[in-house]
């Protein structure tokens, strides 16, 4: 597993993000609905118990959030990402939608946050990546992280992008050189990390490849 990043790149990413997401953040969903594929099958496999606590790692504009506040209307959601834009855009949807006393939002760092100090809370019994693992410099230490903060019987959720193994070369080439432009890099040994910090943190594992391996999905919980 890859060493955590520096405390002095942790700002530059951040700014990095910020500037990315300044003006794309007003068309970010309805952009990426046609190719951030299972995002939504995440949100069903959640199955969260009303008086949950559900935090989403990378939640930018709380597109995720927002339709699992409404099918969990009974489970409290938290929402953490490192771009002040994003959660500009998170905010305002989580208003509009009159869903923002049941939510609660913090910027931070993925690698490297305190529960306890932005949420009020040390565990969640719910946390989902979808689509962020691929953005995150040190990801593995955010999986890492979110396995130590999952609670007794909660699970760790996460959806991302794939090797596109089971499709033509010419697409899986052309998907990953187009989204290097955005600072995405699918993570190859994505399921090779979940078992390792299975084992570690003595937790379950289930993966699955979707679409061909466009994508891929992967649950770890707690007994």
């Amino acid at each position: 597993m890859a060493a955590q990043p520096a405390p002095d790149r942790l700002p530059d990413h951040a700014s990095r993000m910020d500037a990315n997401y300044a003006l794309q953040r007003h068309i970010y969903d309805l952009t990426r609905k046609y190719y951030l594929l299972g995002r939504d099958r995440l949100i069903v496999e959640l199955d969260v118990a009303p008086g949950a606590h559900v935090l989403e790692i990378g939640c930018g504009t709380a597109r995720n959030i927002i339709p699992a506040a409404r099918r969990y209307p009974g489970a409290r959601f938290y929402g953490l990402d490192i771009s002040a834009e994003m959660l500009k855009s998170a905010r305002g949807n989580l208003a509009r939608q009159s869903l923002t006393s049941q939510c609660r939002l913090a910027r931070g760092d993925a690698t490297g946050f305190e529960a306890k100090k932005l949420f009020g809370r040390s565990t969640f019994d719910r946390i989902m990546f979808s689509y962020t693992l691929s953005m995150i410099p040190g990801w593995e230490a955010a999986l890492e992280q979110a396995c130590r903060l999952v609670a007794p019987g909660g699970a760790v959720h996460l959806v991302d992008f794939g090797q596109q193994e089971d499709l033509p070369r010419w697409f899986g080439r052309g998907l990953k050189a187009w989204l290097a432009r955005f600072h995405v890099s699918p993570r190859a040994d994505l399921f090779a990390v979940c078992e390792v910090l299975a084992r570690r943190h003595g937790l379950g594992l289930e993966t699955e490849s979707l679409f061909r391996d466009y994508a891929r999905s992967a649950a770890l919980w707690r007994a």
